[in-house]
């Protein structure tokens, strides 16, 4: 089984349409999408969900109005100012502030706030016509992202080992935070999605930095390569003193927006030029 990781620096690169056709063309693999905060590769797989699971990040506390005195010393200990008063004069906790350090249980005179498991998100096994996807919604202003991915990634890997599939390919998040940490930990190689602009080479240059930190081969691909040669250049500079291969560059090609707009991976929009560079990255990939 081998574990293909899709990320960029940045957000907006083009990351997920190539994962996507990377999907369309390994036929039959394990999905994964990684992009937990922002998950988006629902839009051109279309996946029917067949199972949901509930994901619960860390505890958070919860206020028994019986035993509750309302003396307010739980208040005054709260850095997170998430425990509120309401209409009725009692206390409540705002789940979205608090952090679950669970200061308040300790400092309750009356032990009446114990902490209690939450529900942060969801994560779903789901099947598309290129094979079983799993993903997931991490809730708004949520946090363990990092702890969700790997929640993710485990089942993605458990399916394709159960059903002998060959790959796994995982659409990871942008950026170099906990959830790419987490999205980059044992796979086998990274393709880093760039663009030729002063950000996406600077943020490039970050996550190949991590990449390697975790041991992790990395290669890249340059999206919407024409659209700057200079900054084209600087970034095969780059990967030249890295030794980073480049296993391919798009042209900036309109039938992209189109095949989002019509939710289809671009493999299987249209056949020019444009797939013919993704093909060979496919071929790339597998050799690498």
């Amino acid at each position: 089984m081998k574990q293909i990781l899709v990320i960029s620096g940045k957000g907006g690169t083009g990351k997920t349409v190539v994962a996507a056709c990377l999907a369309v063309l390994a036929n039959k693999s394990v999905i994964a999408d990684c992009d937990v905060d922002a998950a988006d590769l629902h839009l051109l797989l279309h996946p029917e969900i067949k199972q949901t699971r509930i994901f619960t990040g860390l505890p958070k506390a919860v206020i028994d109005q019986e035993k509750c005195t309302s003396c307010g010393e739980c208040v005054e200990v709260c850095k997170y100012n998430a425990i509120l008063k309401n209409d009725e004069l009692q206390f409540r906790i705002d789940t979205i502030s608090c952090e679950g350090c669970a200061v308040c249980t300790h400092i309750c005179p009356v032990s009446a706030i114990f902490m209690t498991k939450h529900e942060a998100g969801q994560w779903f096994i789901s099947e598309t016509q290129f094979g079983t996807m799993v993903h997931a919604k991490l809730g708004i202003a949520e946090e363990n992202s990092g702890m969700l991915v790997t929640t993710v990634r485990k089942e993605a890997q458990a399916i394709a080992q159960k059903n002998n599939l060959e790959y796994v390919i995982i659409d990871g998040p942008p950026g170099i935070g906990c959830p790419v940490i987490a999205s980059l930990t044992g796979v086998d190689i990274a393709l880093i999605v760039t663009e030729p602009t002063l950000s996406g080479i600077h943020d490039m240059t970050r996550v190949l930095k991590l990449a390697n930190s975790l041991g992790i081969k990395a290669a890249c691909v340059i999206n919407k390569y024409d659209i700057n040669i200079n900054n084209t250049e600087k970034i095969s500079d780059l990967c030249h003193n890295t030794e980073t291969p480049i296993l391919g560059q798009i042209p900036y090609d309109e039938s992209v927006i189109e095949s989002i707009v019509a939710g289809v991976p671009l493999t299987m929009h249209v056949d020019n030029n444009t797939t013919a560079v993704l093909k060979q990255i496919w071929q790339q990939l597998k050799e690498y």
